[in-house]
């Protein structure tokens, strides 16, 4: 295989403006397929990584999101005293009920409203999410009128740096500090006092709680206890699990329309490779009756132009995936058709994800070059060597 190898590897070499061109269509296709599955796969990140494995939070049954659930203020201490829940150092359960709404905010970039998540938390929220961190000023005092907002809604959305005041449920609150939580959903979101919210939106109580538990493995036990009580009408869920079927809608519709769309370029740019392939054929008619009359067969003559093929295909596939590669980690947002509000993200491009592109890009180039080395293999070897 070495030499009919090198031969075809010298061929592409002499077609190089057919074979740039091939692969400049492929490339496309491949950019296009790598930064679609980008967003989808970030979107779900974003989410994904809200959940830590030792909190649950828990619903109104029947709730598939915190902004259609209920949480009554008597449930709270019904909950607080269930011993599978985590003790603070002073003993205090490490628990935040938690209001959430969504507020219209103009964003920067078209200064068009768009759904900004508030949720109203307590101070334990803070011990419930450890791995919130400040960048920019300070957490809220209890009892005022100040907030903090995420990383990523100060960047896309007006009026969230330090310093600002925003308008809302009837009164005016004054940003005090910019939080980061790992790129999680909540740097998406506004955070203020549950207790001054909840009059500025007229709420009578909570709709949701997270619970940190003293260890993961207690949750089978928690959610027994809490189903077992007649008092609460309440689901406890894994915060990961919750959060992973919050972005499953939204990645559905990014990966069906995004391989709806890559599919209808690939037809085009399979279509090039057959049209590049059968000009190799054509232009090559002789030199494959003599590779014949050396003693290679067909079953050879086919791998070596399908060979040919795919490695014009993955070649086209590493061009495309090193174009999608500068995306990575730019931020951008979407509507969460979960809660009806937009959540800000980052594009992610993993590993795997360029290993898909080059496997596309692979599948591609077999398609396309099939046909031309089936016909390549079927010419007769006097005839091929009668070709001028």
């Amino acid at each position: 295989m070495g030499l009919i190898g090198s031969y075809n590897l010298r061929s592409m070499i002499v077609r190089k403006g057919t074979a740039a061109m091939t692969a400049g269509g492929i490339a496309m296709v491949v950019a296009v397929f790598v930064m679609t599955l980008a967003i989808a796969q970030g979107f779900q990140k974003t989410l994904v990584v809200s959940g830590s494995p030792d909190n649950v939070i828990i619903l109104r049954k029947g709730a598939t999101a915190e902004t259609v659930s209920a949480v009554l203020r008597t449930d709270i201490p019904l909950i607080e005293a269930m011993p599978q829940v985590a003790r603070s150092a002073d003993n205090q359960p490490v628990a935040s009920p938690e209001l959430v709404v969504a507020i219209a905010v103009p964003r920067i970039s078209d200064n068009q409203p768009a759904n900004v998540p508030v949720r109203g938390v307590g101070p334990r929220a803070f011990q419930v999410r450890d791995k919130l961190t400040f960048s920019e000023g300070r957490r809220f005092n209890p009892g005022t009128r100040e907030i903090n907002a995420g990383r990523l809604a100060m960047g896309r959305f007006k009026g969230l740096t330090v310093g600002s005041t925003v308008k809302f449920g009837a009164a005016t609150w004054n940003v005090v500090g910019i939080f980061e939580a790992d790129d999680a959903s909540f740097e998406s979101e506004i955070w203020g006092d549950a207790d001054l919210m909840m009059p500025a939106f007229q709420r009578q109580g909570y709709q949701s709680m997270i619970v940190k538990l003293v260890d993961a493995s207690m949750f089978d036990s928690f959610k027994t206890a809490i189903e077992a009580d007649p008092r609460l009408y309440l689901r406890p869920q894994r915060e990961q699990d919750y959060y992973a079927e919050q972005s499953q809608a939204m990645t559905t519709v990014i990966r069906v329309f995004g391989t709806f769309v890559t599919l209808i370029l690939s037809i085009g740019a399979m279509f090039g490779a057959m049209n590049t392939m059968y000009a190799a054929v054509a232009y090559r008619t002789r030199e494959i009756g003599t590779l014949r009359a050396l003693g290679f067969s067909r079953f050879r003559i086919v791998t070596a132009f399908l060979a040919e093929s795919v490695a014009l295909a993955i070649l086209g596939g590493i061009i495309g995936c090193a174009l999608a590669l500068p995306v990575h980690g730019i931020s951008t947002g979407t509507t969460n058709f979960a809660s009806f509000s937009e959540v800000a993200f980052k594009f992610r491009i993993t590993p795997g994800l360029l290993a898909a592109g080059l496997v596309f890009s692979a599948v591609m180039g077999a398609a396309g070059g099939l046909l031309p080395a089936l016909r390549a293999a079927r010419i007769p070897v006097a005839r091929a060597l009668r070709e001028i």
